[in-house]
């Protein structure tokens, strides 16, 4: 006698379709919360703040402005940056672009690919 075992279909189903989303995951600090604070006055920014962690989430494109942070710390302008920004996030998605002031989260690759275009010098022939 053969036993057939059959699975149950699973509720989870794959979907390859671009979000237009993109995101951060912040430590839950003094640091990650004033970050997050700040990122949360953008209208399609979301903000859920976990046991351990923040997730900052948006969709489209969302802009983390060094000096806004800054003075919602407390600190002098130029105190973050960069490197504090990357020291408090562990993950993201989406296309990340670090520039001296800001750090910008695209959920749409061809709005990045287009906004880097625009950075760049012209071609020289």
């Amino acid at each position: 006698m053969t036993t057939t075992f059959t699975t149950a279909e699973s509720p989870y189903q794959a979907d390859n379709t671009a979000s237009g989303k993109a995101g951060v995951t912040l430590m839950n600090n003094q640091i990650g919360v004033v970050v997050a604070e700040v990122m949360n006055r953008q209208d399609n920014v979301t903000v859920t703040y976990l046991p351990s962690m923040i997730r900052v989430d948006c969709v489209g494109r969302m802009d983390f402005v060094y000096a806004d942070i800054s003075e919602a710390l407390g600190e002098d302008e130029g105190f973050y940056d960069a490197a504090e920004f990357e020291e408090n996030m562990s993950t993201h998605y989406g296309k990340m672009i670090h520039m001296d002031d800001r750090t910008v989260m695209f959920g749409n690759l061809e709005e990045a690919a287009e906004f880097i275009g625009d950075m760049l010098p012209p071609a020289v022939s």
